[in-house]
């Protein structure tokens, strides 16, 4: 199936159903929206985070996407541990088809890893691969961006630099927030799902659908 929304935009839809861990899942999300999906400990957020960055295939239904989409913000799992901070920026851009020299100097004063850029990747702490990772995220300029649970990158004010860059500078961007925290949702999403059991249930406005995840606790 695939939709569109009245003005013909492009847009990111996903259904499918996932054994057990996820089913029933039907969402459709629209360029510059901002959904937030709460779910418990166990409820499938992290397979449903996978299926939808494409790391992991559903058994059954489909994943549409007429945005491009980001990885999981600071996740570093796709880095080459072989290869330094710079080849794995170089790796990045070549396949994306950026810049490398405009991106390199973007992620060398963003992430603030001085010399270990020409380190191998494999020597960093997850720390600094959810820094590089960020980095690399914000540099290329993605139409939706994938947000697993909150960004720990760092310290309060690294923390409150990514949220400027991402939350403020690109609030016009499509974002997913996949998350436990209710007041995260509320802070930065305009719609909002509840994942329970593997099931998706869209149950009204955000306000709402935070009583009823608070309900379940």
């Amino acid at each position: 199936m695939v939709a569109l929304p009245s003005n013909r935009l492009p847009i990111f839809y996903w259904k499918w159903g996932v054994f057990r861990t996820a089913h029933d899942i039907n969402l459709i999300i629209r360029p510059g929206e901002h959904w937030g999906i709460l779910g418990r400990n166990g409820a499938g957020k992290s397979t449903l985070v996978r299926i939808i960055s494409g790391s992991e295939a559903a058994n059954g239904g489909e994943v549409l996407r007429g945005m491009s989409l980001s990885w999981p913000l600071a996740f570093g799992g796709a880095f080459i541990g072989s290869l330094t901070g710079k080849d794995n920026v170089r790796l990045i851009s070549r396949v994306y088809g950026v810049d490398y020299a405009n991106m390199l100097a973007y992620v060398e004063d963003f992430a603030e890893l001085g010399g270990y850029l020409g380190e191998p990747v494999s020597i960093y702490s997850s720390g600094m691969q959810a820094r590089l990772a960020f980095a690399i995220s914000m540099a290329i300029e993605f139409e939706c961006y994938l947000i697993d649970e909150v960004m720990a990158v760092g310290d309060h004010r690294f923390t409150e630099k990514c949220n400027l860059e991402l939350f403020e500078k690109r609030a016009d961007r499509g974002m997913i927030i996949i998350s436990h925290n209710a007041d995260v949702i509320r802070e930065h999403c305009s719609h909002a799902a509840l994942l329970e059991g593997g099931k998706l249930e869209i149950v009204g406005t955000v306000e709402e659908t935070i009583g009823k995840y608070n309900a379940l606790s």
